[in-house]
């Protein structure tokens, strides 16, 4: 059996599959599994088990609905798919797995996209995005799945007094603005003497350039921002003991690589998204606001009210009682 899986297009979603690709081998035993993951995030399927094949997918290069049909086509050409999983619930991705002429089509039915589908199911409410997956897998084999896993394959020693600081993220929502995050690390550097690697991508650069410009005391601290590609990020990643972190992307790789992640929920649905191994976070809501939680990707407020009155002390005691009890 040939099995396809359209992976998810943004990193933390791509992280939380993890669980969904553990079943899936478990499910179909000896299966062919293939998946599409998009340029840019798709080195981090090596770090998943069972994966055969990887088609990269680069919107730059095939753009819009046309693009994605003919991705799909491309595949079509090359193998024939007993199931296809569509695991975005965007219009075009469903485009591009109906064109791989899969006999088996799965996906939520969402954006009028269903008839594309032969197999489309509702997506279920207050449900953790690491179970929707496993849920359509669940309604599609009629298999039950036990607690999935999500974790990615760590070969790499941690360092004992490494402290990781993301304080980006896509939505202004749940991005920690510049003045309260550079009182944070200015709190937690006064308290440790551990390496602290502020990280982000290329776009973040001007956002972590300013939080480290405005540091009072840079020793020991790293701006790695824009300087590290996927594969060395999973490396740092792996060897760091503890993240701060916004609700993001990097919140979910990390977690997923063993790190403790103190999670900062801004304008998020922890139930919804929060880091999924437990044992290895923290969550800290301020959680006195009236429209709290949301997940709007621009606050009212204008600036994340939610993120700027979380007490600092709180934070820091977070990130240093994790940091010792892991050492």
């Amino acid at each position: 059996m040939k099995i396809l899986v359209r992976l998810p297009n943004w990193l933390g979603d791509l992280v939380m599959s993890a669980g969904f690709l553990e079943h899936l081998t478990k499910v179909y035993t000896g299966a062919q599994v293939d998946v599409i993951a998009k340029k840019g995030i798709h080195q981090l399927t090596a770090y998943f088990n069972g994966i055969n094949d990887v088609y990269v997918f680069d919107k730059q290069e095939y753009p819009g609905l046309k693009g994605a049909a003919k991705f799909g086509i491309q595949i079509r050409q090359k193998h024939q798919y007993d199931i296809a999983f569509c695991l975005p619930e965007s219009f075009s991705s469903a485009m591009m797995l109906w064109q791989t002429k899969a006999k088996q089509r799965v996906g939520f039915g969402k954006e009028l996209r269903s008839f594309m589908l032969t197999h489309s199911y509702s997506k279920p409410k207050g449900m953790h995005r690491v179970e929707e997956y496993i849920y359509l897998l669940e309604k599609y084999s009629r298999i039950a799945c036990s607690t999935p896993k999500v974790h990615l394959k760590n070969t790499f020693t941690q360092h004992p007094n490494r402290i990781l600081i993301n304080v980006n993220s896509e939505a202004d929502s749940r991005r920690l603005p510049v003045q309260k995050a550079i009182s944070i690390i200015d709190k937690i550097r006064s308290n440790t003497d551990a390496d602290l690697i502020l990280v982000g991508s290329p776009k973040e650069v001007p956002h972590v350039t300013a939080v480290f410009e405005g540091l009072a005391d840079k020793h020991g601290i790293s701006n790695l921002a824009g300087k590290t590609n996927m594969d060395e990020l999973i490396v740092l990643f792996s060897q760091s003991k503890v993240m701060l972190t916004t609700d993001s992307g990097p919140m979910h790789l990390a977690n997923a690589l063993g790190v403790h992640t103190v999670a900062l929920e801004g304008a998020s649905d922890e139930k919804n998204t929060a880091p999924y191994n437990k044992e290895r976070s923290s969550l800290i809501r301020y959680g006195k606001l009236p429209c709290e939680p949301c997940v709007k990707n621009t606050c009212r407020f204008g600036q994340p009210e939610c993120l700027l009155r979380m007490d600092e002390s709180v934070i820091v005691k977070a990130v240093l009682n994790a940091l010792k009890q892991l050492k």
